[in-house]
């Protein structure tokens, strides 16, 4: 339980995040770019909130969920499906297809990656990152 407790905490904050971005910022950076790679962190904080165990590919699957998402906008899925006038819908699945979401997502995961790699290191090293026991 105590693992999930962080994660838990850091989705709660990242999805304020989001919001705040999705209906206060409209600028050509943070809103497109930072707010994609946002989500993917999102998505990873809240299974790892469900599944805590090691999971070192868990960056890569959240990548393929994105892309996936993102090839369901570039078939107009929400249209397809009648739900456009639902706006909850719009901005869940969204609307439009990016490429730049794409590499924006990516940039996402890699941090991800980064940061297993890195925690991975740090606890199989003995809890400090030298080797030494804490």
């Amino acid at each position: 339980m105590k693992k999930r407790i962080p994660y838990a905490f850091a989705a709660l904050l990242l999805f304020l995040t989001e919001a705040v971005i999705a209906l206060m910022v409209y600028d050509d950076f943070i809103r497109p770019y930072m707010g994609d790679a946002l989500v993917v962190i999102l998505i990873y904080c809240m299974v790892r909130t469900v599944v805590p165990e090691k999971m070192i590919l868990l960056p890569l699957y959240v990548f393929l969920f994105a892309c996936f998402t993102e090839f369901m906008q570039y078939l107009h899925i929400v249209e397809r499906l009648g739900l456009q006038d639902y706006t909850f819908f719009r901005i869940l699945i969204g609307m439009v297809f990016d490429w730049s979401d794409i590499l924006s997502y990516g940039v996402g995961c890699m941090l991800l990656g980064v940061y297993e790699a890195v925690k991975s290191r740090y606890f199989r090293k003995g809890g400090n990152g030298r080797g030494d026991r804490v």
